[in-house]
C-alpha cells in the first residue's frame, strides 16, 4: 500500500488541525504559553470577538488543552482563569515552529515580537528534528516515511 491508497482519517496532522487548527485558537495558544489566563486579556490582546473566544475556549477546554482554575478579585464575582495542562504544554514546540518559520519567511522589517533564549546560555532557541537517537537537525532528504500500523486502505 502506497501513501495515496492510504485513508487519512487517523492522521495525527489532520486530528490535530481539527482540534487546534483554526488560526484564533493558535492565537488563544500563543497567548497562552506567553502567561496570558484572563478571558479580558485574550480578548484586548488578540481583537477577536467575546462569541468567538468563549467558543475557542469551550473547544480546548473539552479537548483537555486548558482547564479553569477559579479567582476572585477582591469585591468581585469568581472568575475563571484559563492554564494549560501538560497537553497544552505538548504543543509549544509546534507554536516554536511556527513562530520560527515566521520569523524566517514572513516577518516584517521591525523584526520578531519575542526573542526566545535558552536562560543557561542566552542562545537563541529554535525547533529541530531529530530521531530518538539524538541525531539531530535531519533534513527531509534523511528522512524515509513508512506507512504505520495504523494505516488503512482508503474506502
Amino acid at each position: 500500500m502506497e501513501w495515496l491508497e492510504a485513508s487519512t482519517e487517523n492522521c495525527p496532522v489532520q486530528r490535530t488541525l481539527d482540534v487546534v487548527g483554526e488560526k484564533w485558537t493558535l492565537l488563544i495558544l500563543r497567548d497562552a504559553v506567553n502567561g496570558v489566563r484572563r478571558f479580558d486579556d485574550f480578548h484586548r490582546h488578540i481583537g477577536l470577538s467575546e462569541a468567538v473566544l468563549s467558543n475557542r475556549l469551550r473547544k480546548l477546554i473539552a479537548a483537555g488543552i486548558l482547564k479553569t482554575v477559579p479567582y476572585q478579585e477582591p469585591g468581585s464575582r469568581s472568575r475563571n482563569e484559563y492554564r494549560l495542562t501538560r497537553k497544552g504544554w505538548d504543543l509549544w514546540p509546534v507554536l516554536m515552529a511556527l513562530s520560527q518559520w515566521g520569523e524566517a519567511n514572513a516577518l516584517g522589517p521591525e523584526g520578531p515580537v519575542l526573542d526566545i533564549r535558552h536562560t543557561d546560555c542566552d542562545a537563541p532557541v529554535r525547533v529541530v528534528v531529530e530521531c530518538s537517537a539524538e541525531h539531530s537537525t535531519l533534513s527531509p532528504a534523511e528522512v524515509t516515511a513508512r506507512l504505520g500500523p495504523g494505516a488503512r486502505i482508503r474506502s
